[in-house]
Order: C-alpha cells, then sequence, then structure tokens
C-alpha cells in the first residue's frame, strides 16, 4: 500500500448528490462504501469534510452577515455532515470517532493529534469535523492542518473530477490532465488545487496532495495502493 495513513477531504457540495441543499442518503452511503473498502484494505483513514451544502461563511459575509459569526456557522455545518458520515459508516460496521475543532463536547472530542493518531492506530476512522475552529480559514486549509498533525502520507481531495487540469474541464473540452505536478509548477500556472494557506501549509510541510475522483467506484482504494489515479501534486 502506497498510502498507510491519509487525510480524506471531501467536499459538502458532495453530500447533496442529485439535490441542490442537504446530504443525499445514496451519495451519502456510496462515500461510506468508499471508505469501507480503504479501511477494510488496511489503510488508517481520517477525513475532513466541508459544510458548503448547509452554510457558507462567506455566503453569509456577501449577504452583510458578520464574517466571523457566518464562519462559526459554516464550522457547525461540518460538523453535521461529520455526524452523518459517522452514522453512515458505523452502519456498515466500521469503529469511527468523531473529533472537533470547536469544543462540542456532547456530540465530538476536542481534536488534537496525538489523540487522532492513538484512534486511527487502535483500528478507527476519525472524522474531524469543526475545521480549524478559527474564522477565517477554509475547511480546505483545516485538510492540510489536520493532515499534518497526524502525520498523514498524503492528503487526498476527493472531487468530482479526475484530477488537475490546465483549465476547468466542465467548461473548457480542451483542458488537458496533469498525472503529476509540483507545487512550484502547480503555483505557477495558478491551478485552483487548494486555497493558498492550505497549498502552503501543504508544501511547507511536504505533504503530498492526490486530486482524484470520489464519484468513481474503487478510486479511492485505488489512490491507497498506488496505482494512477487522479493527479499528485509533490515537491
Amino acid at each position: 500500500m502506497k498510502y498507510k495513513r491519509v487525510l480524506l477531504k471531501l467536499s459538502g457540495e458532495a453530500l447533496e448528490g442529485s439535490q441542490n441543499y442537504g446530504i443525499d442518503p445514496q451519495r451519502l452511503n456510496a462515500y461510506a462504501q468508499e471508505v469501507k473498502a480503504a479501511y477494510d484494505a488496511g489503510a488508517q483513514i481520517a477525513i475532513v469534510i466541508g459544510g458548503g451544502n448547509i452554510f457558507r461563511g462567506l455566503q453569509g459575509a456577501s449577504q452583510g452577515m458578520d464574517r466571523v459569526q457566518g464562519d462559526y456557522m459554516g464550522m457547525l455545518a461540518t460538523v453535521i455532515n461529520s455526524m452523518a458520515v459517522q452514522s453512515a459508516l458505523q452502519a456498515l460496521g466500521v469503529k469511527v470517532s468523531l473529533l472537533s475543532g470547536v469544543y462540542i463536547d456532547k456530540i465530538a472530542e476536542s481534536m488534537s493529534g496525538p489523540r487522532a493518531i492513538e484512534l486511527l492506530q487502535s483500528g478507527h476512522v476519525v472524522v474531524i469535523a469543526g475545521g480549524t475552529g478559527n474564522p477565517f480559514f477554509t475547511t480546505d486549509t483545516a485538510a492540510a492542518l489536520r493532515a499534518v498533525e497526524i502525520k498523514a502520507d498524503a492528503i487526498l481531495k476527493g472531487t468530482r473530477v479526475d484530477g488537475i487540469y490546465t483549465a476547468d474541464p466542465e467548461k473548457d473540452p480542451t483542458a488537458v490532465r496533469f498525472d503529476q505536478i509540483t507545487f512550484t509548477e502547480a503555483y505557477a500556472k495558478q491551478l485552483k488545487v487548494m486555497d493558498l494557506t492550505a497549498f502552503t501549509l501543504c508544501m511547507e510541510n511536504d505533504m503530498p496532495i492526490v486530486v482524484f475522483d470520489m464519484n468513481k467506484g474503487g478510486n479511492l482504494r485505488d489512490v491507497l495502493l498506488g496505482l494512477p489515479v487522479g493527479t499528485l501534486v509533490t515537491r
């Protein structure tokens, strides 16, 4: 197995499925099945999921809401999604622990790197909610931070496209996909892999990123095994 311990980053919007809001039970279950297959293969998996299917802090700010308040609302949206992922995995018989960057003791333990590593080593999937616990940071940045904290081998960014392209492949049919690219090249080409804070954190800590299509069955496990899936961003 190429990547033994990983941080899987999913967008909240991915849980919408064919809906325009909220959580699609079929999509949620499909993702849980993918994670279970990877878990059964022996991987240690932590998951960070966004909250954009419920609320985005920037969206609230654009409508006149206080940015800090909006960001905390977005963090709570990630807690709802994380609880859904936890429940779906538990229904499949997977041991799951929920940690949170926001103190919410009746639902989740407080996030710490040592505690997350302890749980991963004991055979738990660890779902990390609540972003960084601070406003002004995205869940991309939270994913990068948590990956470094748990000493992950890589961040696996599950999206609805099969890698990183020269342009948006959904808008530009001439866009070309990269199999592999360096952090420096991706930055120079202004490719939107993750937001700049998250990207810089990964680059400075030599944390590889694999961008892949999470909606294609078997892809997550194939990435872990080192098969040529998605785009690898590395130093």
